[in-house]
């Protein structure tokens, strides 16, 4: 870190407190998803031409007052947060040493508005997780098969009179996912393209319907204890 990174560091943590204390509406979730971000990019490091390694393991820590409104959103919040982190990387060419682990904290030393990211590189296994996103809902694939329709007997149910009983299913073999229209009368489309079966690709998009299916995988930790860390910390606060 140069010095000019050192003072804006430093500057910037003398202004969290002073705005912390003047401006006590709660926090948002996209300041924290802000908070990461810039946490990704401070902490990035180059390792040679084709790499730049940044770290994987999050500990947001939040005040009491944050954390409570913030837990209270339950695993949905964690999976954006991880899939955040994981599409910056991927726009900005950055490189894990191991899947990606996001949690929060309350932090009694903290005021409320205020974030402190501590992350860490983790050397370890990713656990792939693959989800559908449906109405704003995340539906972890935790078989091989998923059916997706309008029927009681299709494993996702939708409420779409525009689909079929059962409309399509995605099949995922632990590495790789595929889409199949099971004949459907008004057929499906991937990525705005009519579609009877084909390769799936993750953040491809599945109309049926009136309804639009996301589907992602999610690099996620299966570190264990042992696993070598290096640590850091940035303390700031969003929405300034």
């Amino acid at each position: 870190m140069g010095l000019l990174d050192s003072f804006e560091k430093g500057l910037e943590r003398a202004v969290n407190g002073a705005f912390a204390k003047t401006f006590k509406s709660g926090l948002q979730p996209v300041e924290i998803t802000a908070a990461l971000r810039r946490e990704l990019d401070t902490r990035a490091a180059v390792v040679s031409r084709d790499r730049i390694l940044v770290p994987n393991k999050f500990v947001v820590g939040l005040s009491s007052v944050d954390y409570d409104r913030m837990h209270g959103l339950g695993p949905a919040l964690i999976d954006e947060l991880v899939d955040l982190v994981q599409r910056h990387a991927t726009a900005q060419r950055y490189s894990f040493a191991g899947g990606i682990s996001v949690s929060l904290a309350p932090d009694p030393r903290l005021s409320q508005g205020m974030i402190d990211v501590r992350s860490e590189n983790v050397k370890g296994a990713v656990s792939w997780t693959p989800v559908l996103e449906i109405d704003g809902v995340r539906h972890p694939l935790t078989h091989s098969r998923t059916i997706i329709g309008r029927g009681s007997d299709a494993t996702i149910t939708v409420d779409d009179t525009g689909i079929s009983r059962k409309h399509v299913e995605i099949l995922w073999d632990g590495t790789r996912a595929e889409v199949h229209d099971l004949g459907s009368t008004n057929g499906s489309r991937l990525n705005g393209n009519p579609v009877s079966r084909a390769p799936l690709p993750p953040d491809s998009v599945i109309d049926i319907g009136r309804t639009r299916i996301v589907f992602r995988v999610l690099a996620q930790s299966a570190a264990s204890s042992d696993d070598r860390r290096v640590s850091d910390d940035t303390t700031w606060m969003g929405g300034l």
